[in-house]
């Protein structure tokens, strides 16, 4: 058989292995579909011409750098281990590479990696892991009952979790998909996961896994199967909740009563809040195949991260066959900061510069308006020129320049007046930035939004507050 671009292409995206090419200069030519899965890039676009420091994977990455200098010599590496950041999270990982010739000469090097995160964990500690699915669930299914006669219960499952392993898991769907059979693919994504384990070490990060993986997999018991992506990402095969009332049902009750998520962990060293945003489409009223599907919805899954995390979001092609996550995705905090200062310099007055800005905020942080404050106490809207609402004792919130209150609970309690005007507007969560000018507080910038739970994020309360010292900057003598 003669190796041709197409089944080249076709053997290195069929590889669970991560595989990647770059040029001598060490900048990304291209990756496998299983590199992609693994950062979460919808496509290679965002790496192309890149090198590892740029995209900042090592918290070190000198060795990586001189490791591939090596290999671009003329010397090979054969499962170098390192460690690599994946969606916030450090992991461990195994590495060979190989240098890439025309004739005589190197012109670049060729790699592949996996993630051993979860193996090394169980050798080098106690055996933390759980087992969810045992043989006798799995045989419900006929493709597992085929399986189980061949293979080991522990090549099937997750180490960590007990759930399905990401293989089995894709596997199963894809085999849902070749007979035919209708099903709702969801991926979960635990908020804060970094958090997790910073703040209270991996054991507690494992526990947060292991404890929302069981409970979602008891949760769908007879209906619906769970597997464990990768980091903090799981995977749910539900066969039962197709139609999109049900489906929406499904995720309010997941939210709101199911024990699953919403939920208080205790740690040995402390205690934290559970949430996790769900991106979730249907096999086949949505995607004719696994790969359109996967696509859908990891598509999802960014539109609610973007949205405030700890929600769900379900697949409509009417709402979100168009929607540009790309152009989300693509955005850093550096560039949006840089172009929050060009807006605000080239404009002149205090609401000019606002509604200059009022495209990119839209866009960056999910809101519909934006709302502020000065020295008359009145709460005000950049777009809505007939919006007022009392908002004079909102400085008894702010000891600090930054505030957010997701459920309104210490808004309530400190400030009833303003407390009184946003739930009369309908707002479950705020997000709030002191406009101060030296000693000076002259006023104060607000993200309002109808939705409880919002979880405003680091990136999200830097953007606000980067935004209100710009303002602060060309407050007159007389604003302060």
């Amino acid at each position: 058989m003669e190796m041709t671009v197409e089944l080249f292409d076709s053997i290195i995206n069929t590889s669970q292995d991560c595989v990647f090419w770059k040029d001598k200069e060490r900048r990304f030519l291209g990756v496998n579909q299983a590199f992609l899965d693994f950062y979460g890039f919808e496509s290679m676009d965002v790496l192309i011409g890149k090198t590892d420091e740029d995209m900042g994977w090592h918290s070190d990455p000198e060795p990586f750098k001189q490791d591939e200098l090596r290999v671009l010599s003329g010397r090979s590496t054969y499962k170098v281990q390192g460690k690599c950041f994946i969606r916030g999270e450090e992991r461990d990982i195994i590495a060979s590479k190989r240098p890439l010739y025309d004739g005589d000469e190197i012109i670049g090097l060729v790699g592949s990696f996996v993630d051993i995160t979860d193996v090394l964990r169980r050798k080098n500690g106690p055996d933390n892991g759980q087992v969810v699915y045992t043989i006798d669930k799995l045989r419900k299914y006929s493709f597992f009952d085929k399986l189980i006669d061949e293979i080991s219960l522990d090549e099937i499952l997750d180490p960590l979790t007990g759930v399905l392993s990401r293989s089995y898991a894709v596997q199963f769907a894809q085999r849902l998909i070749d007979e035919g059979r209708p099903f709702t693919f969801t991926m979960l994504d635990l908020d804060n996961f970094k958090f997790f384990n910073d703040t209270y070490g991996h054991g507690a990060g494992d526990k947060v896994l292991m404890t929302v993986s069981s409970e979602l997999a008891n949760y769908t018991d007879g209906y619906g199967i769970v597997g464990r992506f990768g980091g903090d990402e799981l995977l749910l095969i539900d066969m039962h909740n197709t139609l999109q009332d049900d489906k929406r049902s499904f995720f309010e009750r997941l939210y709101a009563d199911s024990g699953v998520l919403r939920i208080n962990l205790e740690f040995e060293n402390g205690s934290s809040y559970i949430t996790a945003t769900s991106g979730a489409a249907s096999y086949p009223a949505d995607a004719d195949d696994f790969d359109k599907l996967f696509k859908l919805i990891d598509k999802m899954l960014y539109l609610g991260k973007s949205r405030g995390r700890n929600c769900y979001s379900i697949y409509d092609e009417k709402k979100h066959k168009d929607i540009e996550i790309t152009k989300l995705a693509s955005r850093g905090i550096y560039s949006t900061m840089s172009k929050l200062r060009h807006d605000v310099e080239m404009t002149e007055g205090f609401t000019g510069k606002l509604k200059a800005v009022m495209p990119l905020l839209t866009e960056v942080l999910q809101i519909k308006d934006l709302y502020y404050v000065l020295k008359d106490g009145k709460l005000k809207a950049v777009n809505d020129r007939a919006f007022e609402a009392d908002a004079g004792d909102i400085g008894k919130l702010m000891d600090e320049d930054m505030f957010f209150d997701n459920t309104l609970s210490r808004v309530e309690q400190d400030s009833p007046a303003f407390y009184s005007s946003l739930k009369e507007n309908g707002f479950e969560s705020v997000m709030i930035s002191a406009i101060r000018k030296g000693n000076s507080v002259c006023g104060y910038l607000i993200c309002a939004v109808k939705r409880s739970l919002r979880l405003w994020q680091e990136n999200e309360c830097a953007v606000l507050y980067y935004l209100a010292g710009l303002l602060a900057e060309g407050m007159q003598d007389e604003q302060v």
